[in-house]
């Protein structure tokens, strides 16, 4: 833009500048010209009153001399005899002298003026005064050097205040769009500051009015959410006394172990509704492992950490277990081996607990959702130079397209939700996500999380592993 608007002043200011440029120039050679010439002709007629009074050639001559650019004056007596070095042609110096006439017209080499002069006895005198063409023409260079020295700095100048106005033009739309940029990628607390042209000042008053209006109706979509699972305590508590009722049956301990654990997601669904918004690149509001026949947790986005004590944090070794332990629960009814094998070495991630919890709901929901019961699965936490890997693998029929199931809504018979949910808590925090075949001839799925960066109170070396153990199945 700051180009266009360049050229658009070069353009507009040349054609101003030459459309002045040219007849001024022409103006300056005719007033100069008509200057020359009117100098020699007043030259000429100032010696006529001395032929009047005396033909004497010394007389003449010193008469001559008083005048300026007396070298180019000549008198023509009437006795063929003359003053000086003629130039004019002998055909135009009979007309003046025959015709008696004042002629003033362009010659070979200059400007000829010729002033006859009657004498007493009807005798006809001529003076003659040639101009040369640098007579003509002096001065005009510098006069037309001027006015292009002039005309350039006007065109430089007009340019300079363009590129100058452009320059806040341009500032203005590229924070607009910077803005635009940060707030699609979910950073709600993302504002401009109005400056520029008044439409550009009226788009930035525009923008941050939208974004306030944004915020506002997410934050009341999540009190929405959260006063509707408030809704949930009634049947809930419904199964309380159910569950009471039931006291004494071997399904009640099941029953109730399961309602104290729906009790426990409900709770934490009303309270992360009623956190701030979050404002990482994985959304905002809640979202759920992609399960539908077992307990799923919903939790909110995670934030990107900004710097060493900044944003979420959280141990996903301590994460993974407990969650695991809980899915270990459901495994034992449905005749599953599970088996945990985690490090003890450090595994800080960027992210909250519950957002750790969402990705291991989502993928051992996966297991129970889309293998028959009695297929075992594996859960695994390792520690690399820079990242944690988390690996869940099963005994399964597998999945058999990886890259379309990563896609939400594409696989046969589920939403792609879960493992999209895994996916996007890598990319937050720099990591990545594979699908594979597992050696047990099921899914191989590994969620690479990159290491937070080191607090400032941290020190100490790495621990060493843990060792792996299997889940005890009840006998």
């Amino acid at each position: 833009m700051r180009r266009s608007l360049a050229g658009v002043a070069l353009a507009v200011t040349s054609m101003v500048a030459l459309s002045f440029l040219i007849p001024l120039g022409a103006l300056v050679m005719s007033l100069v010209k008509d200057q020359s010439v009117t100098a020699a002709e007043q030259r000429a007629a100032a010696l006529a009153p001395v032929l009047t009074l005396t033909t004497d050639p010394s007389a003449l001559r010193e008469s001559a001399a008083g005048l300026d650019a007396a070298e180019h004056l000549v008198i023509h007596l009437p006795d063929a005899q003359s003053l000086g070095d003629s130039q004019a042609p002998v055909k135009l110096l009979e007309r003046a002298q025959q015709g008696r006439e004042s002629i003033s017209q362009k010659t070979p080499g200059g400007w000829i003026c010729l002033q006859p002069v009657v004498l007493p006895g009807d005798r006809v005198a001529v003076i003659e005064n040639f101009v040369p063409d640098e007579e003509l023409t002096r001065g005009v260079k510098a006069s037309w050097a001027v006015m292009l020295l002039l005309a350039v700095g006007l065109v430089g100048g007009s340019v300079l205040v363009a590129d100058r106005l452009g320059a806040k033009v341009v500032r203005s739309s590229k924070k607009l769009a910077q803005a635009s940029h940060t707030l699609g990628q979910g950073n709600l607390d993302t504002r401009v500051e109005p400056m520029g042209p008044k439409e550009l000042r009226d788009a930035g008053l525009a923008f941050n009015a939208m974004a306030h209006r944004m915020t506002e109706l997410l934050a009341i979509e999540r009190e929405l959410v959260a006063d509707l699972s408030h809704r949930l305590r009634t049947p809930l508590t419904a199964l309380h006394l159910a569950s009471e009722r039931m006291a004494g049956t071997p399904e009640s301990a099941r029953v109730e172990a399961a309602v104290h654990a729906l009790e426990s997601e409900l709770q934490a669904i009303i309270a992360a509704a009623r956190t701030p918004l979050a404002v990482g690149p994985m959304g905002h509001g809640m979202r759920s492992a992609d399960t539908s026949t077992v307990p799923q947790t919903i939790v909110t986005g995670p934030t990107v950490p900004t710097g060493p004590s900044d944003g979420p944090r959280s141990e996903a070794a301590d994460v993974v277990r407990r969650r695991t332990a809980f899915w270990a629960v459901l495994a034992e009814q449905q005749d599953r081996a599970c088996s945990l094998d985690l490090t003890q070495e450090p595994t800080a991630v960027s992210l909250s607990d519950d957002d750790i919890a969402a990705v291991v709901d989502a993928l051992i929901g996966n297991v129970f959702s889309h293998t028959p019961p009695g297929t075992a699965f594996a859960v695994r936490v390792a520690r690399t130079a820079q990242a944690v890997e988390l690996v869940v693998e099963d005994s399964g029929p597998g999945i058999p397209e990886p890259d379309r199931a990563l896609s939400r809504g594409s696989s046969t018979g589920s939403s792609g939700l879960g493992l999209d949910i895994a996916r996007r808590a890598a990319a937050v925090t720099g990591g990545s996500m594979r699908i594979a075949h597992a050696p047990r001839g099921g899914a191989h799925i590994t969620v690479v999380f990159a290491l937070a960066p080191p607090l400032r109170s941290e020190r100490g070396p790495r621990g060493s592993r843990r060792r792996a153990g299997w889940w005890p199945r009840k006998r």
